[in-house]
């Protein structure tokens, strides 16, 4: 009796030293299997249980931000989006990595992903692949080769605007989808950075001279160039790239599934550089990647199975599951031959983070206001636009 009183006591501790693991996803088809696989594969080598749940992606954050502090929330989320990242920080949920990583790994990213998932001076989580992105992407049936500069886009776009086809059209009225051409006239990010690096509200960098020239080039794009007519949106420039009316449109690689089902052959490459830019066009980045639950009573294991998500191997399988890019260089290394991980990975390296503080979310409405003001009409008066856009802005976040 007293030996298998012995026994039971062993197994029963090494149960509790091996532990079990909770992940949330949003992941499903392939991706799920594969993170399904990873979590089997994490069982044998490590010894703890790894039970993967799928959450909806539009409950993850507040679910999250509200269980973790009372034991209701997974141990990790495999992924989320960086510019989440304040809101969770600052709720205190989230568990700091830069400790439990290498600079070897670091070396591995890009680093514009490893500041996307940076907050407060802070690691935050493991980046892994590019979420939001856009680039131009070209049919190839009227561009045999993607434009270098503003000139050869310009006499392409117009030469293919016919009445039947239409030569460059993408969602004009969009502000994410326009921060590349405030980045071309001067603005690095939408806010400044403090004297430690971190983003500050009260540095709002979308105004002033460079919003005039961004906004102004925007507004040329449907009323000197001809090119974007009224009533355009991200619906019809889309649709007409499916159809195969539509020679170059900015679009990210979201919709790339639905444009090889319509057997387009394309082609990814960055914008050109707009007239009279001061910098080359490079859109805002959105990352996604793994965090670690800071209230997790097995951390351990929760970081180590999160490692091993985030490896240039792993994510190559990830990205055969799905077609994500992933943020690894060695990943983008073996995946050079794949046109869309090369192309975008080229894109992705000239790119900003969206920012991830919760100022953020005062920007966007004004922002889109602004840009829809500019191009209502061709005597819109785009400096009174641009500071109103300011005014309301800084009101909104109050600074």
């Amino acid at each position: 009796m007293r030996k298998l009183l012995a026994v039971l006591a062993l197994g029963l501790s090494l149960a509790l030293a091996q532990g079990r693991i909770t992940v949330w996803t949003h992941f499903g088809g392939p991706e799920l299997e594969w993170l399904k696989a990873q979590a089997q594969a994490f069982e044998k080598t490590s010894g703890t249980k790894v039970e993967v749940v799928e959450v909806p992606f539009g409950d993850i954050k507040q679910k999250f931000i509200l269980g973790a502090p009372q034991g209701q929330a997974a141990d990790l989320v495999v992924s989320i989006p960086h510019d989440w990242l304040g809101e969770m920080a600052q709720a205190g949920v989230l568990e700091p990595m830069g400790k439990y990583v290498t600079q070897t790994y670091l070396a591995d990213l890009q680093p514009v992903a490893v500041e996307a998932f940076t907050f407060g001076g802070k690691l935050m989580g493991l980046p892994a692949f590019a979420q939001s992105v856009v680039a131009l992407i070209y049919n190839k049936k009227f561009v045999k080769e993607a434009p270098k500069t503003w000139e050869e886009f310009l006499s392409l776009a117009q030469r293919l605007t016919t009445g039947s086809t239409f030569g460059f059209l993408y969602n004009i009225g969009d502000p994410y989808f326009n921060f590349g051409f405030f980045k071309a006239f001067g603005a690095d990010n939408a806010f400044g950075k403090d004297a430690k690096g971190n983003l500050d509200p009260s540095r709002l960098l979308l105004g002033g001279e460079v919003g005039e020239k961004a906004l102004q080039f925007i507004k040329d794009l449907r009323f000197r160039y001809n090119l974007v007519p009224e009533g355009v949106d991200y619906g019809v420039a889309d649709g007409a790239f499916k159809d195969g009316a539509l020679a170059m449109i900015i679009n990210g690689p979201w919709a790339l599934g639905d444009y090889k089902k319509a057997k387009i052959d394309f082609g990814i490459a960055p914008f050109p550089t707009p007239p009279g830019a001061k910098n080359p066009w490079g859109p805002f980045l959105g990352v996604q990647g793994v965090v670690v639950n800071a209230y997790s009573k097995n951390k351990t294991a929760a970081v180590n199975f999160a490692k091993t998500l985030i490896t240039g191997k792993n994510l190559v399988s990830f990205n055969q599951a799905g077609g994500r890019i992933p943020v690894s260089k060695s990943a983008a290394k073996t995946l050079e031959k794949d046109p869309v991980v090369a192309g975008f990975s080229r894109v992705f390296a000239l790119g900003t983070p969206m920012p991830n503080i919760p100022e953020m979310g005062k920007v966007w409405g004004p922002w889109g206001n602004a840009i829809s003001l500019a191009i209502q009409r061709p005597d819109s008066n785009v400096k009174k636009i641009v500071e109103d856009m300011v005014a309301e802005i800084k009101k909104a976040i109050g600074r």
